[in-house]
């Protein structure tokens, strides 16, 4: 039993084939390359870098990927954390290639990189250009960058989250070139009074000597005039 007379099926069926091609038309590519670096900091190192890439293809395996650095990231500071086996890391002219044996079809390729120092001046979002390429000679390129008119791009390249350089201490050097507020205090009360007598006591150390001269000039006088007394006395 037919719920639709044949008319209204042959309209139905044309309008359910054009909205099938729609929806399946804009659904999202299913395959990502995906990258995170938990606490990444812009001037620290070492970063390990790790990246999951999503199989595509449904008849070929994964044999490598192909990445661009950003800017401030040269190739030798690149070296392989982990990977499938048999995959090595070469380094290319602006960035990275890591490649080996084919993984089985289907399969996710999973591995990571360490990088010896981010630059300072990172950005919070380090993106790495990635090229897949499969055993069958086809490849799938996630090099979009988000834009102000295409924020969540088709093909999208990895990237990783990236915190603000850290704010340098300061030197012990200039710790202690600082003058310390004992240093550069003006003299208290207590020291000017206590300056005063010591200048007093300077002032009068003069009038000690003068009387200390004549205390002895008075003693000899007073032995000239006894010697003087025995010599007349002796003359009479």
């Amino acid at each position: 039993m037919y719920l639709f007379s044949p008319t209204v099926r042959r309209v139905l069926l044309p309008m359910t084939a054009v909205l099938a091609f729609v929806v399946l038309g804009a659904a999202p590519a299913s395959a990502h390359v995906e990258a995170s670096s938990p606490g990444a900091q812009a001037g620290a190192g070492p970063v390990v870098v790790a990246f999951t890439v999503e199989a595509e293809s449904p008849t070929a395996g994964i044999t490598g990927v192909k990445t661009q650095l950003p800017a401030g990231l040269a190739p030798s500071s690149v070296s392989l954390a982990s990977g499938p086996d048999g995959w090595v890391l070469s380094p290319t002219n602006d960035g990275y290639e890591i490649a080996g044996p084919a993984i089985a079809t289907g399969v996710d390729a999973e591995f990571g990189i360490t990088i010896t120092q981010l630059p300072v001046d990172a950005a919070a979002q380090v993106p790495f250009k990635t090229l897949v390429r499969y055993s069958d000679g086809s490849e799938d390129a996630w090099i979009e960058l988000p834009t102000a008119d295409n924020p969540e791009p088709e093909s999208p390249a990895p990237a990783i989250a990236v915190a603000p350089a850290a704010v340098p201490a300061p030197s012990p050097a200039q710790t202690s070139a600082t003058p310390s507020p004992s240093a550069t205090a003006e003299p208290s009360a207590d020291a000017e009074v206590t300056a005063k007598p010591a200048a007093a006591t300077d002032e009068e150390s003069p009038s000690t000597g003068w009387v200390i001269g004549a205390i002895v000039a008075v003693a000899a006088l007073a032995g000239a005039a006894l010697w003087f007394r025995r010599r007349q006395s002796g003359r009479a």
